[in-house]
């Protein structure tokens, strides 16, 4: 069971120390309350949003889900945000002036990850399809929970600010953030804070271990011509693309250790007796600094030029995603942290744990322990980050001072960006992470607006700690276009089986009755 809002205001005394200008416990306790009333819409929409199983650009059921919702709670929303046809906006103001508070989350799911929650084995939904291996369709259940109990505790006490709910698009693809900022969307924002599943509740702050990555495809243009009998006449674009992942490994052994970088042939002709005319070839490239992703790019520039000349064929590039690296606001995240030890770890019955473990053994994981009872130890970032994946929040935190808050919805130990990651998302351990993610969320933005000193410390931190060196650099150029034609075909394909599987919330009572899944399924799998 969470701990009760009684529980989280008596530990509040301690987890603030004596001489912070601390947000009266009343409000923290009334958001907690407020929370938990809305359990139910938590578990609806985390479910909701689950059973949609929307990949990058093309999430645009959970678009008209979340934005029918919140305007129904009285937010403004603004859509088609920056070109995106499932970008969007939500807004609600309390009286004039006071702070701005940005609350974002991603949306999409994972390729091929469709996989029945609650059961420990795999078992997809659909055979092929996409769904959530990431857990994305969590973070907007917490996000607006959070939202409406901070909403109501505002009203009550006059309290001025605005209320900013907004989505991560195509966060896999880093196709959302960066194009968000540059449409103006966090202009006027004092603060952002963001919510990502994990297995724990935690936050950070500075630099964390990852990467700012640039998302480039290059496509080579040839000429055809009949592939056996007159091949010679031809200039075969996917010679060009074979040359330049060629010189790319030749090159990778005299790249940075820092870097990681990964492609994939997304176009390589149309049948082989055809010398191919067009041929594309996507990379992934990541690095650690804003210098060092630009050395990056402009190297891969150079082989693609000389793959190019090397082949008689030519060369264009088209930026498809950005995300900078990440650094986080220590006075938020320290106001965010006394929250986090002031709510703790969802208490995990014998059920929750049982399922945990379960999963684990099935799919080999790193831990084999369930869920965590403790939280993690919150300290300064590593001295030496380490390269890791990447995220456009990044570029959100460089633009207006950011923390992102971690949540315990998932289990340890899991391979990340596969369907084993899907198996607890609509479920009790998801629901119970979720709610108290939202707690911590809801006390957060408490403090923010009732405590300008920490807004003043946020703002000065972010001016004179984070970019008094380094400003924001978007790798983005003026002429640079969403890619939203990615995974259309992939949802076009599979989404009438995958319609057939949506929630109904109006008569199951959560998507597992729905599914006829007993919870905890522990047994009765195929072989291992």
């Amino acid at each position: 069971m969470i701990r009760s809002a009684i529980a989280v205001a008596g530990a509040l005394a301690l987890a603030f120390p004596a001489t912070a200008p601390a947000a009266p416990q009343s409000a923290k306790t009334e958001v907690v309350r407020g929370v938990e009333a809305r359990a139910k819409l938590s578990q609806v929409i985390n479910d909701q949003l689950f059973s949609y199983a929307e990949v990058g650009f093309q999430e645009h059921e959970t678009e008209r889900y979340l934005t029918a919702l919140l305007e129904k709670h009285g937010f403004a929303i603004e859509r088609n945000i920056a070109g995106l046809p499932t970008g969007w906006v939500a807004r609600w103001t309390n009286g004039t002036g006071g702070p701005v508070i940005a609350l974002g989350s991603d949306i999409d799911g994972i390729p091929k990850a469709s996989q029945t929650p609650g059961v420990p084995w795999h078992q997809p939904m659909v055979d092929g399809a996409p769904g959530h291996g990431e857990g994305h369709n969590s973070g907007q259940a917490m996000n607006i929970v959070a939202a409406l109990a901070v909403k109501d505790w505002m009203v009550r006490t006059n309290t001025a600010g605005t209320l900013v709910v907004w989505p991560g698009v195509a966060e896999e693809l880093l196709g959302g953030k960066a194009r968000f900022i540059r449409a103006g969307v966090f202009k006027d924002v004092d603060a952002a804070i963001f919510s990502h599943v994990s297995s724990q509740l935690a936050t950070a702050w500075g630099q964390p271990n990852g990467t700012g990555m640039v998302s480039v495809e290059y496509t080579f243009e040839g000429e055809s011509a009949h592939a056996a009998a007159a091949p010679w006449r031809g200039r075969s674009a996917l010679d060009g693309v074979i040359a330049m992942a060629d010189g790319w490994e030749m090159r990778r052994e005299h790249l940075r250790p820092e870097q990681r970088s990964h492609y994939v042939i997304s176009e390589g002709g149309d049948q082989p007796n055809v010398v191919p005319s067009e041929a594309k070839i996507w990379f992934y490239l990541r690095e650690m600094n804003f210098d060092a992703i630009e050395k990056m790019l402009a190297t891969a520039d150079a082989i693609a030029d000389g793959a190019a000349k090397m082949t008689s064929t030519t060369v264009s590039r088209q930026i498809l995603g950005v995300a900078a690296t990440q650094h986080f606001n220590r006075p938020i995240a320290e106001a965010a942290q006394a929250n986090i030890v002031a709510v703790g770890l969802p208490k995990w019955d014998a059920d929750d744990q049982a399922f945990a473990r379960a999963v684990q053994a099935n799919v080999g994981a790193t831990v084999t322990t369930g869920l965590p009872t403790k939280l993690a130890a919150f300290g300064p970032p590593p001295k030496e980050p380490k390269s890791a994946g990447s995220d456009d929040i990044g570029d959100v935190s460089w633009t207006v001072p950011t923390i992102t808050i971690r949540y315990p919805a998932n289990i340890p130990g899991l391979p990340g960006h596969n369907w084993a990651n899907a198996i607890a998302m609509a479920t009790p351990i998801a629901h119970k992470g979720v709610q108290a993610g939202a707690k911590v969320m809801a006390m957060t933005v408490v403090d923010l607006l009732t405590k300008p000193n920490l807004l003043a410390d946020a703002k000065r931190y972010f001016r004179e700690v984070q970019t008094k060196d380094q400003h924001y650099v978007s790798m983005l150029a003026k002429d640079d276009t969403p890619p939203t034609w990615l995974n259309a075909e992939t949802m076009a394909r599979y989404k009438p089986e995958i319609a057939k599987h949506y929630y109904d919330p109006q008569h199951y009572g959560s998507y597992l009755e729905q599914l006829g899944v007993q919870w905890p399924t522990l047994t009765g799998g195929p072989a291992k």
